[in-house]
């Protein structure tokens, strides 16, 4: 079908660009959402294409994730569908095993993405009933064109770094990097290092500064949950999982906050203020995740790592904080987090905010209308993903196969969409 219709293209001059009509659902991004949402599609017979920017899968993180990163969670909480981690792997892989975990899952379900492919727009064409999604590829930026029943978008909550204005920042003269850029604090032994930030990035960037013998400050500006990654030698999302079955959100929240303090003391006199809603309360309304300590808050403790309310400016190599205090500083790390990119180049306004998330809330904000999915939006990690990928994969399997099973007139359908789409 597809050589078909790139001959109508060249030989009748339809389009000024080259296109393809692709085979089954078009997938955007080849993170662990694309890849869950392929590998189902694989097992319900559903031929596919993945589009990727980078030029490898999972690019977050082999290309913008820090080296002492692992899994914040136990692996039985992150594995993706059909595929468990391997039995060696510890409770909490890190960030080279996660990565060998997904080219092996790549392999297994022989998914093989067209990397260096950005996608610049995609639309929905209401009179053929297809997405139209334009792409640039290759180092010679050639323009392409994919023509799909279905669009799946993959990109996730995390495509683009956030860089907040801060006053005179552009004066600082240090080294300024956002933590997508951060790999290990080696080449800050001995600096004053600013970390914007108080999420598990920044705490645990901060951590790594301190580890190798920086000297880091770390930003608060507003409260946050801190709870111990383990009690007693449980996961604490584990446990919080387990209660969420029998008892109300309230109490989980009330309980969680015991043991929390239980754990690890009074936060409040180190600078770090409790939000007044929940943690699984304010993760589900707000999308805040709370901060699994892996060692940051002994150190904050001791004295290793220091927090600092928020900047009022930055001046040549000095920080002046809300508070009055002025800290001399050699380099910045920006903990500041990630946004969706959606909105950059979906042109479609029902199914996504501005915000680049679906509007509707998990767990029903992985179908659109007119063929469009989303997958990896859900604010609740590699589980929330997976679920969206089997959804999504089930209910493209069931319109695939209701089409295949009258193949002549889906031919004639075909040929009649395209001689709509060839009228632009």
């Amino acid at each position: 079908m597809e050589n078909l219709f790139r001959l109508v293209d060249q030989d009748q001059g339809f389009f000024q660009r080259k296109w393809t009509l692709v085979n089954g659902p078009l997938i955007v991004g080849a993170g662990p959402s694309g890849l869950a949402t392929a590998a189902c599609l694989r097992e319900q017979g559903v031929p596919f294409v993945v589009l990727e920017r980078a030029e490898c899968i999972a690019s977050l993180w082999q290309k913008r994730a820090y080296d002492r990163l692992k899994l914040h969670l136990p692996k039985q909480f992150c594995q993706l569908p059909k595929v468990p981690f391997p039995e060696d792997f510890p409770e909490y892989p890190t960030k080279k095993q996660f990565i060998e975990y997904l080219e092996s899952y790549a392999k297994r379900f022989d998914i093989n993405p067209k990397f260096n492919e950005c996608v610049q727009s995609a639309r929905y064409d209401e009179t053929s009933g297809f997405w139209r999604v334009k792409t640039v590829r290759g180092s010679n930026k050639a323009e392409f064109e994919y023509i799909c029943r279905w669009l799946v978008v993959a990109t996730g909550e995390n495509a683009e770094s956030v860089v907040p204005d801060i006053d005179g920042l552009a004066d600082f003269g240090g080294e300024v990097i956002h933590a997508s850029e951060y790999k290990s604090g080696e080449k800050f032994k001995g600096q004053n290092v600013l970390v914007v930030g108080c999420g598990n990035s920044g705490m645990e960037v901060s951590l790594d500064l301190a580890n190798h013998n920086a000297s880091p400050s770390m930003v608060v500006r507003s409260s946050v949950h801190v709870l111990p990654r383990e009690v007693l030698g449980k996961s604490t999302f584990e446990l919080a999982v387990l209660m969420m079955k029998w008892l109300p959100l309230w109490l989980v929240n009330m309980i969680l906050l015991i043991l929390a303090w239980l754990v690890l003391g009074n936060i409040e006199k180190y600078g770090l203020k409790r939000p007044l809603m929940g943690p699984l309360e304010l993760k589900n309304s707000k999308g805040k995740t709370p901060v699994l300590d892996i060692g940051a808050l002994e150190k904050i403790k001791s004295g290793d790592i220091q927090v600092v309310p928020g900047i009022k400016r930055f001046s040549r190599g000095r920080l002046e904080l809300v508070n009055g205090e002025k800290l001399d500083v050699d380099s910045v790390v920006l903990a500041t987090g990630y946004r969706s990119n959606v909105p950059s180049w979906l042109q479609e306004g029902e199914f996504f905010s501005k915000n680049g998330f679906p509007k509707a809330p998990f767990p029903n904000g992985w179908k659109g209308k007119g063929g469009l999915y989303a997958v990896g939006f859900t604010r609740r990690g590699l589980s929330g993903a997976s679920s969206d990928a089997i959804n999504i994969a089930q209910d493209i399997g069931k319109a695939w196969k209701q089409e295949n099973k009258q193949p002549k007139k889906r031919t004639i359908a075909c040929h009649r969409r395209c001689i709509s789409l060839s009228q632009f």
